[in-house]
């Protein structure tokens, strides 16, 4: 079993910044690729980035690239979003995923989830 506990979000303005925190537990996590998704109200879940424990890779949807940075500190088993020249479309419920299969850029290639932070941006 893996364990997720996401952290960091918030309610800001258009333009601001907000960094995402992820913390992993478990036996086997370290195996794992890890994924951020969000889910607005009335949407379903989406893909946002992934990084996997063992490598430099990462992964976004294009609707985020060049805003946000996914990565992760082995260390703390933590795993990060910092989110930058965020928009009112970027309010959402943010959750951090774990896949040992090696991850994807759908839900269901996902096996893990915590229960989400809130982030939402006013116009």
């Amino acid at each position: 079993q893996v364990q997720l506990v996401e952290s960091g979000g918030g309610l800001v303005q258009t333009g601001d910044s907000l960094r995402l925190s992820c913390v992993a537990s478990g036996r086997t996590y370290r195996r794992h690729i890890m994924g951020w998704f969000r889910q607005a109200s009335g949407k379903e879940r989406e893909f946002v980035a992934a990084v996997p424990w063992t490598n430099d890779a990462t992964y976004y949807a294009d609707s985020v690239k060049g805003r946000f940075t996914i990565s992760r500190d082995n260390a703390k088993a933590a795993i990060y979003l910092e989110m930058n020249n965020l928009k009112p479309e970027d309010t959402a419920l943010y959750y951090c995923a774990a896949d040992e299969k090696g991850g994807g850029y759908l839900p269901s290639d996902y096996d893990y989830w915590g229960r989400g932070t809130q982030v939402t941006v006013s116009s």
